[in-house]
């Protein structure tokens, strides 16, 4: 298990001019946030691509696909868990994740007083190569890493661009005109960041970082299926080889653990949403032993399907 954290040394010297402002900036934050997610949940905004997030309580780890987004917490502080690695963040930190991954991820520091409180923005990799475009490619990395997921150091210039795009949320009039603008620049801040180059790679066309989120989506869309590897590494026009050493280095597992993963998290999902029994949500996921799928299922969880779905309704 390897606990992962941004680079305390990121932040460039007119950020760090600001720093003392991050506070201040970091309650106006909160107080936005906790306004358009007046409840516990994930609120849509008026702004397609932005959410609201809010929890009262500290919660249990659960498995889930983590879609592209930027992740900006303005109070509390969570934990997410992809393969062997863990990812630990708060206010002095954002998460990226570049591609969808399968993290097992739990909040950490909440209570009703202080409610744990994030923004939340969908990526587009298209939006992110029109800003290359204009832009130019980020500086080289200082620490070679392929990895889909990554922690940046908040600084008083990302923060500014968050502040700017969730204020529009109170002046509708304004959205069309300038959310887009402000949404820009948060992607533009981050691509300038330190570990900016890794969500660059995502969207170049042709890099292998490119290929793989296309190999990570068609995955998804077939996961299940029975996974020919010949068959993917075709369709994102890669030799096996690269495919499987490309693969890991972004997702930290293997295509057939990536689709355990997510054949897994579907059918808890099946019986939490629609309550299935496990053969169902098994077969309906792509197993064909019921045993085998509640084997994988009691590994990965670490209990058998009826026990964890009776410990996640006490819980839930």
């Amino acid at each position: 298990m390897r606990t992962l954290a941004p680079n305390p040394s990121a932040s460039s010297p007119s950020d760090a001019d600001g720093s003392a402002n991050l506070s201040v900036a970091l309650a106006e934050l909160a107080r936005l946030i906790a306004k358009h997610a007046p409840t516990d949940g994930v609120h849509e905004t008026g702004i397609k691509s932005v959410s609201a997030i809010r929890l009262s309580q500290p919660n249990e780890p659960i498995g889930a696909i983590q879609d592209p987004a930027i992740c900006v917490i303005a109070q509390g502080s969570k934990r997410a868990m992809l393969g062997d690695e863990v990812y630990v963040y708060d206010e002095s930190c954002y998460l990226v994740a570049a591609v969808g991954l399968p993290v097992t991820a739990h909040v950490t520091t909440a209570s009703p007083e202080a409610p744990y409180l994030c923004f939340r923005l969908a990526l587009d990799p298209g939006e992110i190569a029109a800003l290359l475009l204009k832009a130019g490619s980020p500086p080289a990395p200082r620490r070679a890493s392929s990895r889909g997921m990554f922690l940046s150091r908040v600084t008083p210039s990302m923060l500014d661009a968050v502040l700017r795009l969730m204020r529009l949320l109170d002046s509708p009039d304004d959205l069309e005109a300038l959310a887009p603008l402000a949404i820009h620049e948060i992607l533009y801040r981050v691509l300038r960041s330190e570990e900016g180059p890794r969500l660059a790679q995502i969207a170049t066309a042709d890099s292998h970082a490119h290929r793989i989120a296309r190999a990570v989506a068609w995955l998804k869309a077939h996961f299940a299926e029975p996974l020919r590897i010949e068959d993917m590494a075709r369709q994102v026009h890669m030799s096996t080889s690269s495919l499987h050493q490309h693969f890991r280095a972004v997702t930290s597992m293997s295509p057939l653990q990536y689709q355990k993963q997510i054949r897994l998290q579907e059918a808890r999902k099946l019986m939490l949403s629609e309550l299935v029994d496990a053969a169902t949500a098994g077969h309906r996921v792509g197993y064909e032993s019921p045993s085998q799928f509640s084997r994988e299922y009691s590994r990965f969880f670490g209990a058998p399907p009826a026990r964890d779905l009776q410990r996640l309704r006490q819980v839930y």
